[in-house]
């Protein structure tokens, strides 16, 4: 039995420009896009006069903990949130316990989503310093993982990779993008002796400083273009560091991109004062002209892409002394809200931050027919409010941590309903888990 859906005068947000139109979604897919759309069989109609009808957000960076970290988190919970806050896809990182760093726990972690993911779906393939041919047979996969990840700079467990041989060898024979995180471990191990009794969490941007990411994001990028390699540098987060790209070539032409963090682009240094071990992630949340430099980037493309590095810990592991507090925060509910703060504010246009959470995404993963809003594509869509204010309460966050750096914060927009595959997974401040998401596919 065919599912269609007529969304009627939405503010439709896509490639650049606005229009008021009607938008026809038959089973999975965006049938048509029109000023005024008929069609002589029942189907469900969405009136979204006054909403903003955008591509669901795709979210290339989360940390979703599992296998074997469910006690902070679940794909199965965190999807929830995540399609909560308008993000319909997401790629997941490999530090799991055990981390993804053979082909078979890598597959056993699609067959979780499968099951449980609302959202849709890739991993990553995770780099050790003792798995290359793991890591090589993922070539074999190119349409379907979208990339694999090198922590160059400390991590969980065993996936920190300074092994110079593991590293050339990966950059010159994969044939997958190449994630990374980037920072010096030798330098911040220099950073904690000089710091040695850090008292508080206001110590973490001085250890893990702008050398140790500059050091490390440089040494990346001389690798990708010794090898010509795909790169792509997770979560930017200082002004030195944007000199290492290119704002100039289209995004579809670059082989080195990169990627920034909402939580980068909101906290300062400042905020430890007042958040503590909340805001504690790596790399670490800077000084305030960093936060100022990364603005600046993104609005004349030397950055990317939006994403979030959701990484939840429980409430207890946070409030652990400074150097036993875990890093990493919940954010895939609120990114998107949070940026429509910004478009609220006049930081950035509403057409920017499509394009850099969900256009951009797409094109850099060259994710197949999503990211935008065309005749054919998978009907992966959001419909916000602008005008009306969501005040974040225990109640709505949908974290299994159960709490938010944003507690108590209203935002000015709210997302009214989510839609993916064709299938609404979230109204109503309800979401509606009967069918699962899609494995993503590539190329």
């Amino acid at each position: 039995m065919s599912n269609h859906i007529i969304i009627r005068n939405a503010t439709l947000v896509n490639e650049g420009q606005q229009r008021v139109c009607d938008v026809w979604i038959r089973n999975d897919r965006i049938e048509k896009i029109a000023d005024d759309i008929s069609v002589p069989f029942a189907a469900k109609e969405i009136n979204a006069e006054g909403l903003w009808l955008l591509p669901g957000v795709i979210d290339d960076q989360v940390h979703f903990r599992e296998p074997g970290l469910t006690h902070k988190a679940r794909i199965a919970t965190e999807s929830r949130a995540a399609v909560a806050g308008g993000t319909t896809s997401f790629m997941e990182m490999p530090n799991t316990q055990p981390p993804a760093t053979t082909q078979e726990r890598l597959e056993e972690k699609y067959g979780i989503a499968s099951q449980t993911s609302v959202a849709n779906y890739s991993f990553f393939m995770g780099v050790a310093n003792n798995n290359i041919e793991e890591v090589l047979a993922t070539n074999k996969k190119i349409h379907e993982v979208c990339g694999i990840k090198i922590f160059m700079g400390s991590s969980t467990g065993d996936m920190l990779v300074d092994n110079q041989h593991t590293l050339h060898t990966i950059f010159s024979e994969t044939g997958l993008l190449i994630a990374t995180h980037c920072e010096d471990e030798q330098i911040i191990k220099a950073n904690k002796a000089k710091y040695a009794g850090a008292a508080d969490v206001s110590f973490h941007p001085l250890i893990r400083d702008t050398e140790a990411c500059y050091a490390s994001s440089s040494l990346a990028v001389e690798l990708a273009k010794k090898h010509n390699s795909r790169l792509h540098i997770l979560h930017i987060t200082t002004a030195k560091e944007l000199g290492l790209f290119d704002k100039t070539t289209p995004l579809k032409d670059k082989r080195i991109t990169n990627e920034v963090c909402v939580h980068h682009l909101h906290f300062t240094a400042d905020d430890y004062a007042r958040l503590g071990n909340q805001i504690q992630c790596n790399p670490a949340i800077k000084s305030a002209d960093n936060k100022a430099a990364l603005w600046k980037g993104l609005l004349d493309d030397t950055l990317d892409i939006i994403a979030t590095d959701h990484a939840p810990h429980t409430w207890e592991e946070k409030q652990a002394p400074y150097g036993a507090a875990p890093s990493g925060l919940p954010l895939v509910q609120h990114s998107l809200l949070l940026m429509l703060d910004y478009v609220k504010a006049g930081a950035i246009s509403i057409e920017k931050v499509v394009e850099k959470m969900c256009h951009a995404p797409a094109v850099c993963f060259q994710v197949r027919e999503r990211g935008y809003i065309r005749e054919g594509y998978f009907a992966d869509l959001v419909l916000v409010n602008p005008d009306s204010g969501y005040t974040v309460t225990k109640d709505n966050i949908l974290y299994k941590c159960g709490w938010s750096p944003f507690s108590g914060h209203t935002f000015s927009a709210q997302v009214e309903k989510t839609i993916v595959n064709g299938h609404i997974v979230y109204e109503n401040g309800t979401v509606i888990d009967t069918v699962m998401g899609q494995r993503l596919k590539f190329r």
